[in-house]
């Protein structure tokens, strides 16, 4: 109370409202890789794939070869352009471009290495320690790490994603599995094997890999070329010619390489040079699920709403999965015995490709099996928590207990207004419990503790459309 102490008029505006919740971000993907360019070590927010280019570089190089057939006195191209380099897709340039194209938004990138390197478990350790620091992110995704990093070392990235998303119960991650052989349930027991039995429900896994509508960028592309046995024109021209420099110099034979080669095959490069970039532009580019999938989760989010289930949807850039799965194939993948559920992307005639499956890892636990509910959980977690930071320090009273009950009260029902939560009124959905007798003690009062009962009944998704048909025996 004020003290007045000289005659006037007084305005006191005393606040009637009640203080609300203000809802977190729920997909904001952190994405830790290799970029061309990775000058700029520390955790960067963008928002387009025109921010990660002028951030981190462009496409990172892939080498191809061709050979050129001299015998009979023709040149003509003897094979099809075939990669060099084991990992064309190294760094993260082009997951990026499947993350934007499902949806993605907003995300963060964690620059480890530039792609001239292998990214290895102690290189995520390290990106992991710096997301640590970031208090935004709401999904962890490694997306190469399945193409640049042995079993080993994938299935240890993974147990670094699931610990740290457990440290600090904001946060989830999404992982591929290693798409090495036609043997499914093979590769579904060596990732089960490896990932371990912790925080399992803080994580979902997706197979198979995805051949994608994508291209190699010109600008990335370099070639090498092997010559047939006609010694009249053999030559070699090293890897580091890009198309485009390739055009300009085979018009002009004193430049470099062709200034040896020969007028023949030089002009048989100049004729040709459309055919090697078409013959590149027909080159697959395969990747994991996990950024697409980052980017359906984002899209998801914003349409519909993070209780609703990342799966039935259809991905944009794909051709096709790398395998095609049944629904006898995916029966172990989405219930096993061991509760590692794996979420399958199917290929279904005149649907298009369909993320089928919508499970964490802790796929046999009733509370966390789903994974709409984990992150409905981590969402009215992490808002309720940064909403009720003003509490600290103010008087553990009822005045105190009933500002904090009908400010989360007011959160959950526009929750359950929107479709999030499960019943016909709102105590059927939610409940808010706080008091002394009720949730505190006398002793927690006296050590400074205000205990908040929070329950919430998430609805789940529907996995299994059960249509039970009979008879019905004729009545006129």
């Amino acid at each position: 109370m004020a003290t007045y102490s000289t005659p006037g008029v007084y305005i006191q505006e005393i606040a009637t409202l009640p203080a609300s919740v203000a809802q977190v971000n729920t997909a904001i993907p952190a994405f830790i890789g290799l970029t061309e360019d990775s000058t700029n070590k520390e955790p960067t927010r963008i928002s387009s794939m025109a921010e990660f280019v002028e951030a981190f570089g462009g496409a990172p190089e892939s080498v191809f070869t061709i050979n050129i057939d001299g015998s009979g006195g023709t040149d003509e191209i003897d094979a099809a352009v075939s990669p060099v380099n084991p990992n064309p897709t190294k760094g993260l340039y082009y997951h990026m471009l499947m993350y934007f194209s499902n949806g993605g938004g907003p995300c963060y990138i964690v620059s480890v290495g530039t792609t001239s390197t292998v990214i290895t478990q102690a290189l995520v350790t390290t990106g992991l320690a710096k997301l640590k620091l970031e208090d935004e992110p709401t999904l962890i995704v490694v997306p190469e790490a399945v193409f640049s990093a042995t079993a080993g070392a994938l299935h240890g990235i993974a147990k670094e994603c699931l610990s740290q998303c457990n440290a600090l119960q904001d946060r989830f991650t999404i992982m591929d599995l290693h798409n090495n052989t036609s043997d499914h349930p093979a590769d579904a027991l060596a990732f089960r094997g490896g990932v371990g039995t912790q925080y399992l429900k803080y994580g979902a896994a997706y197979y198979p890999h995805l051949r994608t509508s994508l291209t190699y960028h010109d600008s990335s592309v370099f070639i090498t070329y092997t010559t047939g046995i006609d010694a009249e024109i053999t030559f070699a021209i090293g890897a580091g010619r890009t198309l485009d420099r390739i055009i300009s110099l085979a018009n002009d034979t004193t430049a470099g390489d062709f200034a040896t080669v020969g007028e023949p095959l030089t002009k048989f490069l100049s004729e040709q040079l459309g055919s090697i970039r078409d013959k590149v532009a027909e080159q697959s580019i395969t990747v994991g699920p996990s950024a697409s999938m980052a980017g359906i989760y984002a899209s998801v989010d914003r349409d519909r709403g993070v209780w609703k289930a990342p799966a039935n949807v259809s991905m944009n850039s794909v051709s096709e999965p790398t395998f095609k799965l049944n629904s006898a194939d995916q029966e172990d993948f989405n219930v096993s015995p061991t509760g590692k559920s794996i979420n399958v992307i199917r290929s279904f005639t005149g649907k298009g490709n369909i993320v089928w499956g919508a499970r964490t890892l802790a796929g046999n636990d009733n509370e966390w099996r789903y994974v709409p509910v984990r992150r409905l959980f981590i969402t009215a977690e992490e808002s309720i928590k940064k909403a009720t930071e003003f509490v600290v320090f103010e008087p553990n009273d009822k005045n105190t207990w009933e500002r904090v009950r009908a400010m989360i009260s007011n959160y959950l029902t526009v929750l359950w207004r929107q479709g999030a939560l499960a019943g016909a009124k709102p105590e059927d959905a939610f409940f808010v419990n706080v008091g002394l007798g009720e949730t505190m003690s006398a002793d927690d009062i006296l050590n400074g503790k205000l205990i908040v009962e929070i329950g919430m009944a998430a609805v789940r998704p529907a996995e299994f459309i059960i249509l039970n048909f009979s008879h019905k025996l004729q009545e006129s």
